[in-house]
């Protein structure tokens, strides 16, 4: 009898042991249990910890209640200015209804990423080629709000989307890099312009300071003359001031009869100037018949004279 007693003690503690050991779950502080009994949802969510259900009636899942890092791949689309580009982000979302997780959508992972990759597209072709580059803070914020609203009857929040990189083929790549050097190239000259005109306003206060005391201009020359000379070479330059120029011609406009005299002498008269005597010309003397004959410079190489020519003949006779 006692053995029969302590045979079913066994069985029964092998028993409890067993259903224990079936019926016990253990759910993480990160994550939620959805029990399901029998195919329907059994109470409330079970807390993290220690937790028992029936085995063979009751299914317990687990929801993880961690942000999740979602890349989203790479989608190709056409902006509204027409420029085909490829596009990927990233999505960070956490689940706060486990329950609903669970019965409202299937895989709401899946259904995540379907999510944000339509979204994706749409937003490539609502934006410009600018703001894909530039304001990608407002793009983040419309994407978000797109892929947020049906996630909410999911059990799942969206955390934050991020776009990653955004490729543009080559030939959009060559034009923008030109029309970035043309913006500089542009930006330079006016620059330089600006620098041109200010140093020109300088200059013209500078030129009415010195021209007010002609002592400066000299004072300039001499340090142009002082910062060439400190160069190691063997050339000075001196340049001649304008004004001493200037000065010498207005005093060649004001005695213009001092042109062509010769200078004073020692007693301090000043000679009078040479006649210029004009030579003869030969022409005056000879008439133009003997103009052969004169006699040349060297009498041994007087050409003799032709042999049909014939002497004119004495017209004052005739008469």
């Amino acid at each position: 009898m006692v053995e029969e007693l302590l045979t079913a003690a066994i069985a029964t503690g092998t028993a409890g042991v067993v259903y224990l050991a079936a019926a016990a779950r253990v759910v993480k502080q990160y994550e939620r249990g959805v029990v399901l009994r029998l195919g329907r949802l059994r109470g409330a969510v079970r807390p993290p910890g220690f937790t028992l259900i029936i085995p063979a009636v009751d299914r317990l899942y687990k929801v993880n209640l961690q942000i999740v890092t979602m890349p989203v791949p790479a989608q190709e689309g056409i902006t509204r200015d027409n420029v085909t580009v490829r596009v990927d982000a990233v999505v960070y979302f956490k689940v706060v209804d486990a329950a609903a997780a669970i019965i409202n959508v299937e895989d709401y992972r899946f259904a995540v990423s379907q999510m944000a990759q339509t979204s994706l597209r749409s937003i490539i072709g609502k934006s410009d080629l600018d703001d894909l580059l530039s304001n990608r803070e407002k793009l983040n914020q419309g994407l978000e709000l797109m892929i947020d609203s049906p996630a909410i009857g999911w059990g799942v929040q969206i955390d934050r989307v991020e776009i990653k990189d955004v490729s543009l083929p080559d030939t959009m790549k060559r034009s923008m890099a030109r029309q970035a050097e043309a913006d500089r190239e542009r930006r330079a000259r006016v620059i330089n312009a600006d620098a041109e005109l200010q140093a020109s306003k300088k200059l013209a206060e500078a030129a009415q300071q010195m021209e007010a005391t002609p002592s400066a201009l000299q004072l300039r020359l001499l340090q142009t003359v002082m910062a060439v000379a400190a160069e190691k070479n063997s050339t000075l330059v001196l340049p001649i001031p304008v004004e001493l120029l200037r000065f010498l011609e207005k005093g060649a406009e004001q005695h213009p009869e001092h042109h062509g005299r010769p200078a004073p002498d020692a007693s301090g008269q000043v000679p009078p100037a040479p006649s210029r005597q004009l030579s003869p010309d030969p022409s005056d003397e000879f008439p133009p018949d003997s103009l052969d004959q004169l006699p040349p410079e060297h009498p041994d190489e007087i050409p003799p004279a032709p042999a049909d020519r014939q002497p004119s003949p004495d017209r004052s006779l005739e008469q």
